[in-house]
């Protein structure tokens, strides 16, 4: 298992957010739902985003948009256009003075916008989860990430397009999973990029060493892992591995593996009902005293008081 893979293999889409918009200029929707992560894909007509603190940047068609949580920031026509529409936490939505607009825009099922047919189209996707794996990836994006049409193709924008307004049984449960793919194949492409600043861990992943090593841990958090042990199974000497894992991680071998154990415990205090014990021998602690000892130093708070915030 990769870094990214693992980023992604805990926190899943449950009952995520998901319409097409379909909108008339002038139109600009201000966004402060503060969604985690959400997706968006222009299918028709040119948008601006409009983040607070940033330039203005055009999207077109075939561009999938990777928003960051919980940055506020606007959709329009124009950087002109003052905000007609702002979508609150719970997707609830309403014009700038609060007059709730959520019937006015409804068009059907998972259709939403002031035209049916309207000259801008896009397929948004919002995911509610909120955890410390999550928290981990967005750490590694900036606030808005933009993968232009012309350097990638992706065939789940056109089934996405597809199953968005069907109702049929199960039919939740297919997006969540259709907006997962989607999420890590717009990831793929967005690390990807010749100019990308991408996170260490993601670098790493093609290191001859390094690369192994890191698959190793993710593969295996609770096994008593060593940087010896590590190093022998690499074919590496312990000095090679603890450098040059040092060097395009940033922090040493058992530094980074205690960081990944304890933000999978967190994301398990959150999404499970598994008991502390059982937790702390899935992510490698001993017991259930040392994983509180050593998440309350990272975390400032007990397990318990984690897990009930």
């Amino acid at each position: 298992m990769d870094a990214l893979t693992d980023l992604l293999d805990g926190p899943r889409a449950r009952g995520a957010f998901m319409l097409r918009a379909s909108l008339n200029p002038p139109w600009s929707v201000r966004i402060q739902d503060e969604a985690p992560i959400t997706l968006m894909s222009m299918v028709r007509d040119d948008a601006w985003l409009i983040p607070d603190d940033g330039e203005p940047r055009r999207v077109s068609p075939g561009d999938m948009v990777i928003f960051r949580g919980p940055d506020h920031y606007a959709v329009a026509d124009d950087p002109a256009t003052e905000p007609q529409i702002v979508i609150h936490p719970g997707q609830h939505c309403t014009t700038p003075d609060g007059t709730s607009l959520s019937e006015a825009m409804d068009l059907g099922i998972r259709a939403w916008g002031d035209a049916p047919d309207g000259s801008a189209v896009m397929l948004i996707g919002a995911y509610q989860m909120r955890g410390a794996v999550t928290q981990r990836l967005l750490a590694a994006l900036p606030p808005i990430a933009i993968v232009r049409g012309d350097t990638w193709k992706s065939p789940l924008v056109d089934v996405l397009g597809e199953e968005i307004g069907k109702d049929e049984p199960g039919q939740d449960v297919v997006l969540d999973r259709l907006l997962d793919l989607l999420l890590i194949a717009t990831l793929r492409a967005w690390f990807s990029r010749p100019d990308a600043e991408t996170p260490g861990w993601y670098r790493a992943h093609g290191d001859a060493v390094v690369g192994p090593a890191l698959r190793l841990l993710h593969d295996d958090l609770s096994h008593p892992w060593t940087v010896a042990d590590l190093a022998s199974k690499v074919g590496a000497s312990r000095a090679a591995l603890a450098q040059r894992f040092a060097k395009l991680i940033g922090e040493p071998p058992m530094a980074y593996l205690t960081g990944v154990r304890l933000a999978q415990a967190a994301d398990l205090l959150r999404e499970s009902d598994a008991t502390l014990e059982a937790v702390a021998r899935q992510v490698g602690y001993g017991n259930a005293f040392a994983l509180s000892t050593a998440f309350k130093r990272e975390h400032g708070v007990s397990p318990q008081e984690y897990r009930t915030s």
